[in-house]
């Protein structure tokens, strides 16, 4: 006799919702952003027309001085590069395997949305603590960016590093015999 076939239905595996790396993946652009907020106080302490740490130079503290735009546009600027840096080098290691791209992408847009938190609250620290600014020279002589183009500049060091350290990565690698 034949034995009677028996068919048991494939019961089907319930899909995961969301997969723990990818909530992960969203630090890349978080961290950033709070890291924002401390580089505008950072900001503020650092730069001519704010707490003038740096220069110490009591001709600069004045914040309607045109003299102190530059060096205070530079203090910013080497802030996100710094932060920019930081953000590339700890990347490094993330981007092998599933969900690289994605890390990339949030890293880039946590460190636009950082170097636009830190601008934002360096100009509150600045209304906040700071000097009022004098009505009679009008709204561009107070503690502000004259240069916006160093919002660029975080992400901008992310990807450059991001760059150098995949090529010297793929550079360092040996031949397969």
């Amino acid at each position: 006799m034949t034995e009677p076939t028996v068919h048991v239905p494939a019961v089907a595996e319930p899909m995961p919702t969301v997969k723990p790396r990818r909530a992960r993946d969203l630090l890349w652009l978080v961290l950033p952003a709070a890291a924002g907020v401390v580089a505008g106080v950072l900001w503020w302490l650092l730069a001519p027309g704010g707490l003038n740490l740096v220069s110490g130079n009591p001709d600069l503290a004045n914040a309607a001085n045109p003299d102190s735009w530059l060096p205070r546009d530079l203090v910013l600027g080497a802030l996100m590069l710094l932060a920019g840096c930081a953000t590339g080098v700890m990347l490094d290691g993330k981007l092998q395997g599933e969900g690289s791209g994605r890390r990339l992408g949030f890293a880039l847009a946590g460190g636009a949305l950082g170097a636009f938190i830190a601008w934002l609250v360096g100009l509150l620290t600045a209304q906040l603590f700071g000097p009022a600014p004098d009505p009679a020279l009008g709204p561009g002589f107070g503690f502000t960016l004259r240069s916006s183009a160093v919002l660029v500049l975080w992400p901008a060091a992310v990807a450059f590093i991001t760059f150098v350290l995949a090529l010297f990565g793929v550079l360092s690698k040996k031949p397969v015999k």
